[in-house]
C-alpha cells in the first residue's frame, strides 16, 4: 500500500477545514421560516370620514311609529339639516328639525373621532329628552358607515346599528336598525334620504349653530 506523504494529509485537512466552515457559514445565513413577525398594517385614519356631510340638507325622514312590536306603521317627515366642522373634521356638531304629519322633531347630535381607536362616538339627544343616548361606535370602509351599540329600549336589551350608504357629493341615505335577538336579524326603524342643499362653508367652526337630521343618531329617532 502506498505511503501517504504528510504534506498530502496537511492539505486534505486544510480542504475539509475549509468546507465546513463554508457549510457552517451557510447554514448561519439561512433564514429561520416563521421567526420574522408580519406587521400588522397600520389603521386606516377615519378623522375625515364626515366631511362630506359638512352643509345644509334637505332631509326626507321615515320612521317606523312602533319598533320591536310587529308593527308596519311609519311616519314621513321633511325638514332642514345642517352639519358643522368641529376641529378640523375630528367632530362635528348637528342638529335636526323635521315635521310631519305624525308632529314635529327636534335633535342634537354630537360625534367625536377617537384618534387612539381610529374610532367615531356618535353621541346624541333630542329636545323632548335633552339627554345624551349611549354613543354607537363604529368607522367608515369602502365607503360605508356602520356604528353599533347595546341598551335599553321598552325594559330590554337591545342592539342598535346605524348605517351610511349611497354616499356621493350631493346625496346620502342613512338606515337604523334595532336586534333584540343578538344581531341574527334587524328591524329598520329609521330612513333618512338627504340631498345638498349647499355646500359647507369656510366660516363653518365650532362657534357655529348646526341643525342635523336626527336620522344620524341612535334609539332616541324611533322613540320620538
Amino acid at each position: 500500500m502506498p505511503k501517504i506523504s504528510e504534506r498530502y494529509k496537511v492539505k486534505v485537512a486544510s480542504y475539509l477545514r475549509t468546507f465546513l466552515l463554508v457549510g457552517c457559514v451557510l447554514l448561519v445565513l439561512q433564514p429561520v421560516t416563521g421567526t420574522i413577525p408580519q406587521q400588522a398594517p397600520a389603521p386606516r385614519d377615519g378623522q375625515h370620514d364626515f366631511d362630506f356631510e359638512i352643509g345644509t340638507w334637505n332631509t326626507h325622514l321615515s320612521r317606523l311609529v312602533h319598533p320591536l312590536t310587529g308593527s308596519t306603521t311609519w311616519a314621513e317627515y321633511d325638514g332642514t339639516s345642517v352639519v358643522s366642522k368641529i376641529w378640523d373634521g375630528r367632530a362635528n356638531l348637528v342638529e335636526l328639525e323635521v315635521t310631519g304629519p305624525a308632529g314635529h322633531i327636534e335633535a342634537l347630535s354630537l360625534r367625536l373621532y377617537d384618534p387612539q381607536a381610529h374610532q367615531w362616538g356618535l353621541n346624541a339627544a333630542s329636545a323632548r329628552v335633552g339627554t345624551l343616548s349611549v354613543p354607537t361606535v363604529g368607522e367608515f370602509k369602502n365607503g360605508r358607515g356602520e356604528f353599533y351599540d347595546q341598551e335599553s329600549f321598552n325594559g330590554r336589551t337591545i342592539l342598535v346599528r346605524n348605517l351610511w350608504l349611497d354616499i356621493t357629493t350631493n346625496s346620502c341615505r342613512f338606515e337604523q336598525a334595532f336586534s333584540d335577538d343578538g344581531g341574527k336579524t334587524w328591524e329598520t326603524n329609521w330612513i333618512a334620504l338627504d340631498t345638498r342643499t349647499s355646500a359647507p362653508h369656510a366660516e363653518d367652526s365650532r362657534s357655529n349653530t348646526t341643525r342635523e337630521t336626527i336620522n344620524r343618531s341612535q334609539h332616541w329617532g324611533a322613540g320620538d
